[in-house]
């Protein structure tokens, strides 16, 4: 197969990392995909300690009292969970799985969010019993935790009430104005059985703006039930902080050029469905940007405003803390040749990419290491060129049976052609993509996790991870 010029492709690099360029140069994931036989995931936990050191002071930086709950749901991992215990962070779950998971990984029961929808009675009842706070999203949830806290008899349960954003309506978390009006005096009537902390919203999307406009709709919520007699001296935000993968001309070029031409099978994507794979302002910047933000109808921040009202600001990152904490790799199983580009297969399936649960696409560029230099003997069983100039094209498939079962559609440009034993990583994967959507399909077993310690030596350390379920 002739290789094909460098600029018939779009491409989306990601963004440089130096602590996945040790583990590479290192030989390590060549070793770990022979051990383990199939694919893996590596997680890099110095990368979360620093974006969380990071987030906490961004909120010293602006002179606010805050609190970095993680958002387990964004990665399974235990050393995550452990990570944020020892860097005074809580922990974010919505399963008594989840619950009990943090607790034995060190996170205190005062330092747990609950949330989700409709909890399970179990959630609800260790909740209580732990002195997490519940983010409660609805008026009967509200009656079941004020049961508890009476039936109990132990301590009051901590509650934030979730209010439904005016400018989505249609959401089907929170509640509206009216419910907030009988959830309070609800609280009011339960007495010191319940602690009523504040208030929480769930809001899609990662524009800046709307957040602060309904977090400042929070702040007046607050000041109203003070004067009923209630706590109410907090107020989350959620996540959503955006996260950049790749540079801003690298992003904008690619959504101008690519096109269904450039995917196997002809595929398309609506644009308006991928992640913003590039942000001028991701993580701490983010949340820093936030805190500067003016609401609606007011000339002061966001900061300002939480100061003024003496309240805390709590904060339910996920994927923003595991920015560049960890990447998956698989190992090509065989090459077929299609009408101008290569199918790759390799030894896993498109669950362990959950991109593709949401009808769209993980973009940034696998990286191709190859099991060893091509040369001039290279068997030309796939008709591979040997040739260093222009690139490759190749879409990759999993190890199923199904059509549909891609963890890339698109062609993407290898500097190289694919060979089997050489292996793909998939970086920055850590948020959301490594385990949201996995699955034993075909009895495949799920990857594995990998701790990679200490990254500033030539030869990091490894370890299973010590997820309990």
């Amino acid at each position: 197969m002739e290789v094909t010029p460098t600029s018939s492709w779009p491409t989306l690099p990601a963004l440089p990392d130096p602590a996945t360029e040790t583990v590479i140069a290192s030989g390590l994931p060549a070793e770990l995909a022979h051990a383990f036989g199939g694919p893996f995931h590596f997680l890099l936990p110095d990368a979360f300690a620093a974006n969380l050191i990071a987030m906490q002071d961004a909120l010293a930086e602006a002179g606010v009292d805050g609190f970095v709950y993680y958002a387990k749901k964004a990665n399974k991992a235990a050393v995550f969970v452990e990570r944020a215990a020892v860097g005074g962070a809580g922990v974010d779950v919505a399963s008594a799985a989840e619950l009990r998971e943090a607790l034995g990984h060190g996170v205190r029961g005062e330092h747990l969010m609950v949330t989700g929808p409709a909890k399970d009675p179990t959630l609800l009842r260790l909740a209580v019993q732990h002195g997490a706070t519940v983010a409660v999203d609805a008026l009967d949830e509200l009656d079941r935790v004020i049961s508890l806290a009476l039936t109990g008899r132990v301590r009051p349960a901590h509650v934030l009430l979730r209010a439904l954003p005016a400018t989505q309506r249609h959401s089907r978390f929170g509640m509206d104005d009216g419910e907030l009006t009988t959830a309070l005096k609800r609280c009011l009537e339960a007495g010191d059985s319940i602690r009523m902390k504040g208030f929480s919203f769930h809001l899609s999307g990662y524009a800046l703006q709307p957040r602060a406009d309904i977090a400042a709709r929070l702040i007046d919520l607050c000041l109203t039930a003070r004067l009923q007699g209630l706590e109410a001296g907090q107020i989350s935000l959620g996540g959503g902080l955006p996260v950049s993968y790749t540079d801003a001309d690298s992003w904008h070029t690619f959504l101008e050029t690519q096109r269904p031409a450039h995917y196997h099978a002809g595929k398309s994507f609506r644009t308006g469905d991928f992640y913003p794979y590039h942000s001028p302002t991701a993580g701490s910047h983010a949340l820093a940007a936030l805190l500067a933000t003016r609401p609606q109808h007011t000339d002061r921040t966001l900061a300002a405003l939480v100061k003024d009202a003496g309240i805390q600001v709590l904060l339910e990152p996920g994927r923003a803390l595991l920015d560049r904490a960890g990447a998956s790799v698989f190992t090509v199983q065989g090459v077929k040749e299609r009408d101008g580009y290569r199918i790759v297969t390799v030894d896993g399936t498109s669950l362990s990419l959950s991109e593709q649960w949401f009808n769209s696409e993980y973009l940034p560029d696998p990286r191709l290491i190859p099991r060893a230099p091509a040369t001039a003997s290279t068997s030309t069983s796939t008709s591979t060129s040997t040739s260093t100039s222009g690139v490759f094209p190749a879409s990759v498939g999993a190890a199923t049976c199904l059509e549909s079962d891609m963890l890339t559609w698109r062609k993407i440009a290898f500097p190289h052609p694919p060979r089997p034993g050489d292996l793909l990583l998939y970086p920055n994967t850590a948020g959301y993509q490594m385990d949201s959507n996995e699955s034993p399909f075909h009895d495949l077993p799920l990857p594995p996790k990998v701790v990679i310690d200490h990254t500033d030596r030539p030869r990091p350390r490894w370890r299973l991870d010590r997820h309990f379920t």
